[in-house]
């Protein structure tokens, strides 16, 4: 049987604990201090789309319905149902249970001052609600530049802006011309959202038009927080993905990879994308036999669901080319 790869709670940096000042090296001496996180990110997605759970299955499938049209009505004619409104349908797999997992040593368990086990549990949770929003914000970018789900509706859309990744204003600006383009497709305006990275967040929060009340901005400078752009929910995330995902990684049954290295923002209505969840987010850790054979305990935070297009008509790519 393999052996356990342990989180060695004393040791800095995960260094190789060749004696016993190494090994204990955070291990406190006498005073009382608190567990520092090098950084606490937050799920934005969970909120921001459909989702969808099922008891049993490999996938779900969701309805699309096109548009109805109406007509005057010629006295003495029948209705006989002259139009047939389209249909279609998306399917989202569930992708393989996604595992953040560590193996915790009685041994340091003993020694430590702090409850490890809540923080750990914390972290693992975190771990997976970093890749929950990552594969969400991709399939955003990916619905913007898909094509229309029924015949003759509208596709998504992609909106280039050499500027939007420095430039507040002109950012700003093509949130407009993204909520423009949105109302063309007759897409509702509530629950709309435009999520940036920190980086283009701050320079919409330094625009003056986005902010100042005279114009009817809303925001805090002095917070350095903007709320909404053009009637649009602004979102930060460090979860917009910016780089070229050439393949799938394994376990992935749904598509997740594209080019998104001139990707800047995304501005989507909550019906673009969908979620389903086969097991929802979970932290089990080990008990009995387990704990005596390798003398610790063995954490895990796991999920399995899958993430897709529902509506592209919904979506618009902010990009720089």
């Amino acid at each position: 049987m393999a052996n356990a790869t342990a989180s060695r709670l004393g040791v800095v940096n995960g260094a190789s604990p060749s004696d016993f000042a190494t090994a204990n090296n955070l291990f406190l001496k006498v005073f009382a201090g608190e567990v520092l996180t090098a950084f606490d990110e937050t799920n934005v997605m969970k909120d921001l789309h459909v989702s969808r759970t099922i008891a049993s299955g490999k996938s779900a499938q969701f309805p699309v319905t096109g548009k109805a049209n109406a007509a005057y009505h010629t006295v003495g004619t029948p209705l006989l149902g002259t139009q047939a409104i389209k249909h279609n349908e998306k399917v989202i797999n569930i992708d393989d249970v996604l595992i953040a997992d560590t193996f915790i040593a009685n041994i340091d368990e003993a020694k430590n001052h702090y409850d490890v086990r809540a923080e750990y549990s914390r972290l693992l949770g975190m771990a997976l609600a970093k890749e929950f929003d990552t594969r969400t914000m991709r399939v955003g970018v990916l619905a913007a530049r898909s094509a229309a789900t029924i015949t003759g509706g509208n596709g998504g859309s992609a909106l280039t802006d050499s500027d939007a990744d420095t430039d507040g204003a002109s950012l700003a600006a093509s949130i407009f011309e993204a909520a423009k383009v949105m109302d063309e497709k007759d897409v509702p305006e509530s629950d709309r959202v435009a999520i940036v990275k920190p980086a283009q967040y701050y320079n919409l929060v330094q625009t003056t038009n986005v902010i100042n009340r005279d114009w009817g901005g809303a925001g805090v400078y002095a917070d350095g927080t903007v709320l909404r752009v053009a009637g649009i929910q602004i979102v930060k995330s460090n979860n917009v993905p910016s780089t070229n995902i050439a393949a799938a990684t394994a376990g992935e049954n749904n598509t997740y990879h594209g080019n998104f290295s001139t990707t800047v923002a995304l501005v989507m209505q909550k019906s673009a994308i969908g979620t389903v969840k086969l097991m929802d987010l979970a932290v089990e850790q080990t008990s009995g036999d387990y704990n005596i054979m390798y003398q610790g305990t063995l954490m895990a935070a796991k999920y399995a669901m899958g993430h897709g297009i529902l509506r592209p008509e919904c979506a618009v790519e902010i990009k720089t080319a």
